[in-house]
């Protein structure tokens, strides 16, 4: 495998970022080879290299124990890039003051450029920029002059050139900045004087190999989903091993969308690769679930009920033994967002890193041929594989299914009158300067049909109000939003029942509408707040991404909007629909 791999030109020091990792595969996309290693890699390691990033991450530079770097990589003479908290150390190690910052500053910023800036070669005016941070550079260190500036933060970036140190509050990697791409490309290649040595397409017979490699003499069986994911690692597989070395069981789990079974039935027929079979267990999964309310043990439970699975069905194929092993569809945001680098904080725990998965790992009895791709890259290689593109292009599903889109309550309580609008007492998970929150929701009494930029305002008011991480507009009702009231509620056959009905009926009319080619998911939630008999309300959740690891939030046709609204408010039990403003971060695309 070796061989395939050159010596990287560029190390990415991981500080516990969500975006460590995108880091990297962006210097890869530009043609530059890049590893990842931890923050604290002493200085005399990487003499060899061309340039240095270091990357965000949740902590606060000023607090005892919080990751920081070899303080002599500032010396070696290597172009050093600082991102986010990678700037606020960098200030802090060399005598500049980092403070927290009056409110917060989450999703899309202005950056305003002040003296001309090599990093900046080829940008002019402003710039819109990704920004997730709270804390902020009060001052620069001693030799930087600060060379851009947001209505927020006074210090977006700064640098010294003589020593080609060089840092950015705000996120370049991303693709919601929208020239970050040339920022990183100035920083490689007339910064640092990089060379292009890598292609980061066609690369199939690396991951063969290391399938081949990981595998061994083994034989090796899949949980497939029917998903983007778990097909592609399959097929990897097959490719691979041959045929008669791979085995694929669709777990049907009773949080499935409406006719998800019979489509993947039908997909692996056609693909002819492997032997496939469905194992239907929806009684055991509901069983389980029965009164859960936590969205933490949601995740927890549906993993290790596919491990329970698992072993049941591996003892019953007499597949005990030594000569199998589990192969899973696992890509880089699900393992780091559940905490999956050495700092990073945990997010929410995906199903395939629940502890029974975990001891699977460390026996050496799991092949994850796409662990430290992304979503996008995961297609391309589909490609390569000739899979059919109406597998390609289907929008991501998690693996736990409608179990993480339908929230529970334990309590019942009514929607709370503020000053920006009103609090609906549902939790839901966010990311805000890399660490998780977990807090209520916002609804704003306006119709995001309006002429208003609700997206906009959305921002602002998060980066002001620090107890909230999603902002919702009440679209329509049965029941005006201020008598709506959150209900003690679970995962009851029946509200299941009501969200595979609402999410078909979304599914299809953006399909109709061409809606869901212009978006790259479109979750959709059912809440328990209502009233009048209708205990259940739905949130409409389309974004853009390009990997999950960031989002925007889509405006939708005011028609088609209205269509939508009108149809789900015909279903049984559906209270109110609302569609949510926010963008990844301070929100998560999905709820839970």
């Amino acid at each position: 495998m070796t061989s395939y791999i050159p010596e990287p030109q560029v190390t990415v020091l991981d500080t516990g970022g969500q975006y460590c990792h995108l880091i990297a595969r962006k210097v890869r996309e530009l043609g530059v080879y890049a590893e990842v290693r931890p923050s604290e890699t002493p200085a005399n390691t990487l003499k060899r290299r061309k340039a240095i990033i270091i990357s965000g991450g949740p902590n606060s530079v000023y607090e005892a124990g919080s990751p920081t770097v070899d303080a002599a990589i500032f010396s070696l003479g290597t172009p050093v890039l600082g991102i986010c908290y990678g700037q606020q150390l960098m200030a802090h190690l060399l005598g500049g003051q980092v403070r927290k910052g009056d409110k917060g500053e989450y999703g899309l910023a202005l950056l305003e450029m002040g003296a001309r800036e090599e990093l900046f070669q080829g940008l002019s005016g402003s710039q819109q920029i990704w920004m997730s941070h709270r804390d902020t550079v009060a001052e620069a260190p001693p030799g930087f002059r600060v060379t851009g500036h947001t209505g927020t933060c006074a210090v977006a970036a700064m640098s010294d050139g003589s020593r080609r140190l060089y840092g950015v509050q705000f996120h370049p990697e991303v693709v919601h900045t929208s020239r970050g791409t040339e920022i990183l490309s100035n920083f490689l290649f007339r910064i640092s004087e990089c060379e292009r040595d890598w292609n980061p397409k066609h690369r199939l017979p690396l991951i063969e190999d290391r399938i081949r490699e990981v595998v061994g003499g083994r034989n090796v069986f899949f949980f497939v989903s029917g998903g983007v994911d778990s097909t592609v690692a399959f097929t990897l597989c097959v490719r691979a091993l041959g045929h008669e070395r791979a085995r694929g069981i669709y777990v049907d789990t009773g949080l499935m969308r409406e006719g998800e079974t019979e489509f993947v039935r039908s997909v692996f027929e056609k693909l002819d690769s492997g032997a496939f079979e469905v194992c239907t267990a929806q009684e055991q999964f509901l069983s389980a679930l029965q009164g859960v309310h936590d969205p933490e043990q949601k995740r927890q439970i549906i993993g290790e009920e596919f491990v329970r699975i698992q072993d049941r069905i591996i003892d019953a194929h007499h597949f005990l033994d030594e000569h199998w092993i589990l192969g899973q569809g696992t890509i880089y945001p699900d393992t780091i967002e559940s905490g999956g680098t050495e700092k990073a904080a945990v997010i929410k725990t995906h199903h395939n890193r629940v502890p029974g998965i975990r001891r699977l790992l460390e026996a050496n009895r799991i092949v994850e041929p796409l662990s430290f791709f992304y979503k996008d890259e995961v297609r391309e290689v589909g490609r390569e594989l000739g899979l059919p593109e109406e597998m390609l292009e289907r929008h991501p599903f998690p693996g736990p299914g409608l179990a993480i889109r339908c929230l529970c309550s334990e309590t019942e309580a009514p929607v709370r009158e503020v000053e920006d609008g009103w609090i609906v007492p549902v939790r839901s998970v966010g990311v805000q300067g890399d660490s998780r929150s977990y807090a209520p929701v916002l609804a704003l009494h306006r119709s995001p049909s309006s002429r208003e930029d609700l997206h906009t305002i959305a921002t602002e008011m998060i980066n002001r109000l620090p107890g909230v991480n999603r902002i919702v507009a009440y679209v329509a009702g049965h029941s005006p939003l201020t008598r709506l009231r959150v209900t003690a509620s679970w995962l009851s056959p029946e509200r299941l029942a009501r969200l595979r009905r609402v999410d078909e009926i979304v599914r299809r009319l953006s399909h109709d509408s061409g809606f869901d080619r212009t978006v790259w998911q479109f979750p959709v939630i059912l809440i328990p707040a209502g009233a009048d008999g209708r205990p259940d309300s739905v949130v409409l959740r389309p974004v853009h991404s390009v990997d999950g690891m960031t989002a925007r939030s889509v405006a939708m046709d005011p028609v088609l909007l209205e269509t939508i609204a009108t149809r789900l408010l015909d279903v049984a039990g559906v209270c109110a629909v609302f569609f949510d403003l926010t963008h990844k971060p301070p929100a998560t695309i999905e709820w839970e």
